[in-house]
């Protein structure tokens, strides 16, 4: 095929199940003013019971297909970004190629929490660069946090959502480009963010569910020092490397991590509201499947323009971060 290596088009999906404040706050005897005043969250959505990490995945797959004009047999790459596997293994990707009904190719999960995927879309589009075999790929961020969260713990269950976000790379005069991109970690944070039980460190057992060890854990205090700290050099970094300013950015698309403290740090970095991107009021924190959902409710609201820069920016447990400039496609009207 001609053309440049980018984004084809983006797809995503949500659970039916809306879940308010109120619906959250009341068992945990606190006001629904109180999750709005923290978080900036409306509300978000939950997974049906017969929903797993795997079914939200595909059906954010089978959206951006469609709208790429790409059959699933024409996929060679599946890698699923998330840190809420169906099964500790296979992996998900696995599941989703078996649902796309697609055999052969490469499928893989990868696990950076919520910057997974960002680390996702790079890890394919430098795959797909080093070989040219590989038509197209299925980049999915999913996440289906309401499967590890302890609803007594109002620090926590009042933020995170479920859901899926996919895009699918390709060769095409018409793709997004990606321009660049840059990953990092500090692994001495990693007790940041954390499931205390599960592992091979700590494997399951009917203590550590009595004790609560395999639920969701954030130090939120510590979270938001690293978030204020390293997403201004996150974007400096970005900006530098293409000699670009922050009003050069026609689009932010930021890890909807906390209404409240995307919204201050967005501020000290320079962003008029104009040029984020936000959904995290709507479906709260939805870990790995954040950037890909806003990016595709962005494209469908008809923002990102012919050739305008959008700049996707993740961090999350581990402690990780990343992020990607794309030069959107299309044809200039």
């Amino acid at each position: 095929m001609r053309g440049h290596l980018g984004v084809l088009a983006t797809g995503s999906y949500v659970p039916d199940r809306v879940v308010t404040n109120e619906e959250l706050a009341h068992p945990l005897d606190i006001g629904p003013e109180w999750v709005m005043e923290r978080t900036g969250v409306h509300e978000r959505r939950r997974a049906a019971p017969d929903e797993a990490t795997s079914d939200l995945a595909t059906r954010a797959a089978d959206r951006a297909l469609a709208a790429a004009g790409v059959r699933a047999a024409e996929v060679d790459l599946i890698i699923v970004a998330t840190s809420t596997p169906d099964l500790p293994l296979p992996a998900t990707a696995c599941q989703v190629q078996a649902n796309l009904g697609v055999t052969g190719g490469c499928a893989m999960d990868l696990d950076a929490v919520c910057t997974g995927f960002v680390y996702a879309l790079d890890v394919a589009h430098k795959m797909m660069r080093c070989d040219p075999a590989v038509r197209h790929a299925l980049v999915i961020g999913a996440d289906t946090y309401s499967r590890i969260l302890d609803y007594r713990d109002r620090r926590t269950c009042v933020l995170f959502g479920d859901g899926a976000g996919a895009v699918v790379l390709g060769r095409s005069e018409h793709a997004a480009r990606i321009d660049h991109t840059r990953l990092g970690s500090d692994g001495t944070k990693n007790d940041y963010v954390h499931i205390p039980s599960g592992g091979s460190r700590a494997p399951a057992s009917a203590a550590a569910v009595a004790a609560g060890d395999h639920f969701f854990k954030m130090n939120g205090r510590l979270v938001r020092e690293f978030v204020g700290e390293r997403l201004p050099a996150m974007v400096a970094e970005a900006l530098a490397d293409r000699d670009l300013t922050v009003s050069d950015i026609d689009l932010f698309v930021p890890h909807q991590a906390n209404a409240r403290v995307l919204a201050d740090v967005c501020k000290e970095i320079g962003f008029l509201p104009e040029q984020l991107a936000v959904t995290v009021d709507r479906f709260g924190n939805t870990g790995a499947a954040s950037i890909p959902i806003t990016l595709d409710h962005a494209v469908a609201a008809g923002r990102p323009r012919p050739g305008g820069r959008i700049l996707l920016a993740g961090f999350g447990g581990g402690m990780t971060w990343g992020t990607a400039l794309l030069t959107w496609g299309g044809n200039p009207s």
